[in-house]
């Protein structure tokens, strides 16, 4: 684990990838975190590049017994991924993954609510750069989730911008996309949070102010 892709915090990797991302200036992008982590690193991208913040929710669904073991992920819009692997391995029942998959979908949008405000109409994404973020990838099934929903959506490109991820994540999501953007693809990966000197969790209170910062900064 190289000292050189160690990241201060989300927002040093948020600058770091604003960085690699100047190329999309010119595009009049819109840049679209993934609460809650993804935000700080995305804000930094949205502020660097001049372009507009907002945030895309999914959600994992976990397995029986097993929550932080990923069997899919949900994402606004309706859109519903399966790790048929993981699914057909635990033998998982159907009416458990509706289930699921509906208390999940309810979460996304009373996160949407919480997040963005009451009555904010959703971003146009269509015919846009969209620059969608997080602050790490794991298994990636939550980015694919949002990914598939943004894509229902016609954006004219859709870029995947995380500081860090494992080389087998970064193989099923490249095909997903027009630009994945990853600067540490550590064979040892582990964890996210084992790449950042501070990685304390952030709150919905964080997230949300660094929505209206960002509104502000634009409409200043």
């Amino acid at each position: 684990m190289g000292a050189e892709v160690i990241f201060e915090s989300r927002a040093d990797a948020g600058r770091r990838l604003a960085e690699r991302l100047t190329r999309y200036a010119d595009e009049d992008p819109i840049v679209l975190g993934l609460p809650r982590g993804g935000v700080p690193v995305a804000a930094e991208i949205a502020r660097s590049l001049g372009a507009p913040l907002d945030v895309f929710v999914s959600r994992k669904l976990g397995a029986p017994d097993q929550p932080e073991l990923g069997m899919g992920a949900v994402a606004q819009g309706g859109t519903l991924v399966l790790n048929a692997r993981i699914v057909e391995h635990l033998g998982i029942p159907d009416d458990y993954l509706d289930r699921i998959a509906q208390r999940e979908f309810g979460e996304v949008e009373r996160r949407l609510r919480l997040l963005r405000g009451e009555g904010r109409p959703e971003p146009e994404v269509r015919d846009r750069t969209v620059i969608l973020v997080d602050d790490g990838l794991a298994t990636g099934v939550t980015a694919c989730a949002a990914i598939r929903a943004l894509r229902k959506r016609n954006p004219r490109r859709l870029v995947l911008a995380v500081p860090v991820c494992p080389p087998q994540t970064a193989d099923l999501l490249a095909p997903e996309v027009d630009d994945l953007i990853c600067l540490a693809i550590p064979e040892d990966f582990v964890a996210v949070g084992l790449w950042y000197r501070d990685f304390e969790q952030t709150t919905d209170e964080e997230v949300i102010a660094l929505l209206e910062n960002a509104r502000r900064e634009r409409n200043a």
